[in-house]
């Protein structure tokens, strides 16, 4: 019984391995995947930063000029 369960325990340590041997994909992969699937809450969260880094700019300048 202890060569099957032996033989058991290697086919799992076999299978684990060629599970974790695939290359995951990097990170910029996975983001750039994502934003192509969700391109319009993409632009829009681009285009809100967008303002509201003008928007801080602009107020930040007329509080501080002269």
């Amino acid at each position: 019984m202890t060569n099957s369960s032996d033989s058991t325990e290697v086919s799992d340590k076999q299978i684990n391995n060629a599970a974790t041997t695939d290359p995951q994909p990097s990170y910029v992969k996975l983001a750039m995947r994502n934003m192509v699937r969700k391109r319009g809450t993409s632009l829009k969260h681009f285009f809100l930063t967008t303002m509201g880094l003008l928007t801080l700019l602009v107020g930040l300048s007329y509080l501080t000029r002269p």
